[in-house]
């Protein structure tokens, strides 16, 4: 693995665990916090690409599994992974890839509609059907009742998706990350 990579995963799993610093909302609705964090594994995977992406997200996870406190709220261990919001965490480094990948592959073509595509893909509709459907198995509740209370993350969710999108959009324009074998030269004048 390059120094870049390591660099730049530990990079983003600090932003992430920063982004955790914003204490968690909690709804009577579901017993999962609404956090800043997935504001983090999207702009991961848009900035950093697949590998890299994915790779800051286990990162992250596998700190948080050995007790480092860096979910909102200051939580951290096992226990958390185990609990109502561990689909959502553990969705986090394979929602990471899938949003990378997605840049990774239509970078010539990119355009803020397809940056918020591409995080809404990744960033909600992946984290929210590995989230729903663990929340559902650990509280033993029917799928579709965990899903009509996952409804309370969308706007904030949406929110996260522009910003992302538009952060993702700046900051590859000016310093693009993914490399395409030949291409970072040309990147710049590609991204749109």
């Amino acid at each position: 693995m390059k120094l870049r990579t390591m660099v730049y995963a530990a990079l983003f799993a600090a932003i992430i665990g920063a982004l955790g610093l914003m204490p968690p909302i909690v709804t009577p609705f579901t017993p999962v916090p609404i956090t800043a964090q997935t504001l983090g594994v999207m702009l991961a995977g848009s900035i950093l690409g697949a590998k890299r992406g994915g790779l800051s997200l286990l990162l992250f996870v596998l700190l948080v599994t050995f007790g480092v406190p860096l979910l909102s709220g200051g939580r951290g261990g096992l226990g958390v992974l185990f609990g109502p919001s561990g689909g959502y965490i553990m969705a986090w480094p394979f929602a990471a890839f899938i949003t990378g990948f997605l840049v990774e592959r239509f970078w010539n073509k990119l355009n803020l509609g397809l940056y918020i595509a591409f995080n809404v893909i990744g960033g909600i509709l992946f984290v929210y059907a590995c989230g729903v459907t663990y929340l559902s198995f650990i509280t033993e509740t029917p799928w579709t009742k965990a899903m009509w209370a996952a409804f309370v993350f969308i706007p904030g969710d949406l929110v996260k998706v522009v910003v992302a999108s538009l952060l993702a959009r700046q900051i590859n324009r000016v310093y693009p990350i993914i490399e395409k074998g030949n291409q970072r030269s040309s990147k710049v004048s590609n991204v749109a």
